[in-house]
């Protein structure tokens, strides 16, 4: 049995956000091989479900990695086999030191994204992220359990971005992860998760050696991903940090059907 791991906006899914006819194909006959794949992003779970149904991901032994490896969920059994949330003090730290720097950040719910007003960076995160808004002054009084990460938004000036990690980066040591998703998404979540820690649970969870194991992605989140499995792939439009990680750079680039026409080379 080999399992996949692959990122979803710029790996698996092209510039539509959605799964090419090739690339579609490929996945059907992977799995009725009887391999297994994981859906691993950023996106929270409910993002994540959206995508599995629209494009037809119905085979069995098809798994969830969502909000960054802080959550780990079984399609079969429709149920979480791993949860690292954060805590509402973290929320509370996070979301006062973002205010102080006049920067949009959010978190979720269950079913449901959280933050302050309803601006230009919540309209263009819900464009693929099709969820409800939810506003709020203070997110860890609102909220009534602890969320599985936190987002930090700016559309125009990356450095902005850059500045806020060195501001809490003393803090956040010993308590959590910022990695950049894109250049306007500055991912939060415990230290505990991330996509490469999931990648090396769901392998020993399922009795899958890592050799085994391949991880697809195009972003620094990626990272840990790809290089926690035995087989790291990197996106041809992935960014530079990435390829360096990798172990292979597809020929193509998510557009068209890279990753596909890559996994069947290294199966064959």
């Amino acid at each position: 049995m080999k399992i996949l791991f692959t990122d979803l906006d710029g790996t698996l899914l092209n510039k539509d956000a959605k799964i090419s006819n090739g690339t579609k194909t490929f996945l059907d006959e992977f799995l009725a091989a009887g391999n297994k794949l994981v859906l691993s992003s950023g996106r929270p779970l409910n993002s994540i479900l959206e995508v599995k149904e629209t494009e037809g991901l119905n085979a069995p032994s098809i798994l969830i990695i969502a909000s960054n490896g802080a959550l780990v969920y079984d399609c079969d059994l429709k149920k979480p086999i791993l949860e690292r949330p954060m805590p509402l003090s973290y929320v509370s730290h996070l979301q006062k030191e973002a205010d102080a720097m006049g920067l949009h950040i959010q978190t979720y719910t269950q079913d449901a994204i959280m933050c302050h007003t309803e601006d230009e960076e919540s309209h263009y995160y819900r464009r693929k992220i099709h969820l409800p808004l939810i506003l709020a002054d203070d997110f860890a009084s609102a909220l009534t359990a602890e969320p599985y990460k936190m987002l930090v938004l700016d559309l125009y000036n990356h450095e902005r971005l850059v500045a806020f990690c060195k501001r809490i980066a003393d803090w956040a040591e010993d308590k959590i992860q910022y990695i950049f998703s894109n250049d306007k998404y500055l991912e939060l979540f415990v230290k505990e998760a991330g996509k490469g820690n999931a990648v090396t649970y769901v392998c020993e969870h399922f009795g899958i050696p890592v050799s085994d194991s391949y991880a697809a992605g195009d972003a620094d989140n990626d990272i840990s991903m790809i290089q926690a499995a035995g087989c790291g792939i990197a996106m041809a439009n992935a960014v530079p940090k990435v390829k360096e990680a990798a172990d292979i750079v597809t020929r193509l680039d998510n557009n068209n059907d890279g990753l596909a026409e890559c996994m069947r080379e290294l199966l064959a």
